[in-house]
């Protein structure tokens, strides 16, 4: 909790930084409430008082942001779509750091056969197109939620771990490492309660580029039409957009999703940029 504590510290020091939390909040509120506050169900048709389908029904007091062409309604569509962007962004993120982190860690210090065989492994992911083979293991083992965070799980941990290792090898060599050692501390102790916490600044900024990754390929699966068919995602609002051909003619429809991908998006960017800027003063030297 410590090293929350000081991320949330680092970040609100800037304005950049606080605008991006602010916004980042709204979001995770919005993931959380939204579907209990959507006026309408999102995959539920819609009828005039006529009893005809409102079809591209422009925005109105009634549906704030209109309606699709099958007559949902897009603005409960909205609400709901944040929570699967939120659910997969986090997920992905933190399981792709927490393994990163301890392939890092464990290489970095071992060295020797162990680095060997462990950055080996992560050179064989780093040669997988990151996409595609996500939409391979989609296309063999099913389009759910759980198997996309998997899926990203599998291959975004890569970089984490090679930021990591370089680290390590530098932080193994200091003198608080020698103590520990004279002290009779085993690798795990020395690992984990000597070098993890001189390393986790690395992760946290690591975290929040992984988390905007996720998002970003998540809202792309859905848009390609691999995401999970029973879950209403900003990337799947614009691909039934795009696959009734009414992109330009219903702008209500596809504006909306677009814009919260890309808001959502830039605020984690921002947030990352905001604490590496902070936790290393040297960046800001450099500009």
């Amino acid at each position: 909790m410590d090293i929350l504590r000081k991320f949330y510290q680092a970040t609100w020091a800037t304005t950049g930084g606080r605008i991006s939390l602010l916004v980042f909040g709204f979001c995770v509120i919005l993931a959380i409430v939204g579907p209990w506050i959507a006026p309408f169900d999102p995959m539920a048709r819609n009828y005039d008082a006529a009893g005809k389908l409102l079809r591209l029904a422009p925005p109105s007091s009634e549906h704030w942001l209109g309606t699709t062409v099958f007559g949902r309604d897009v603005f409960s569509q909205m609400l709901w779509g944040a929570r699967p962007a939120m659910i997969i962004g986090v997920l992905t993120a933190v399981g792709s750091v927490i393994i990163g982190l301890n392939f890092g860690l464990i290489a970095g210090y071992f060295g020797g056969r162990i680095d060997s065989l462990l950055m080996r492994i992560t050179d064989i992911l780093l040669g997988l197109p990151f996409l595609p083979f996500i939409i391979v293991v989609l296309s063999l083992s099913g389009r759910s939620i759980w198997t996309i965070v998997l899926a990203m799980v599998v291959v975004l941990w890569r970089s984490t771990a090679r930021i990591v290792r370089a680290e390590v090898m530098s932080l193994r060599e200091r003198q608080f490492v020698a103590a520990a050692r004279t002290t009779g501390a085993s690798d795990f102790d020395i690992l984990y309660r000597e070098i993890a916490p001189n390393v986790l600044p690395l992760a946290m900024t690591s975290i929040t580029f992984a988390l905007a990754w996720a998002i970003i390929t998540e809202a792309s699966i859905g848009f390609l039409g691999f995401g999970d068919p029973d879950v209403v995602s900003w990337g799947s609002i614009i691909y039934e957009a795009y696959a009734s051909q009414m992109m330009y003619r219903a702008p209500w429809w596809v504006v909306p999703p677009g814009v919260a991908i890309m808001v959502l998006v830039t605020s984690v960017y921002f947030i990352g940029r905001a604490y590496e800027d902070v936790v290393n003063p040297r960046l800001q030297e450099g500009r």
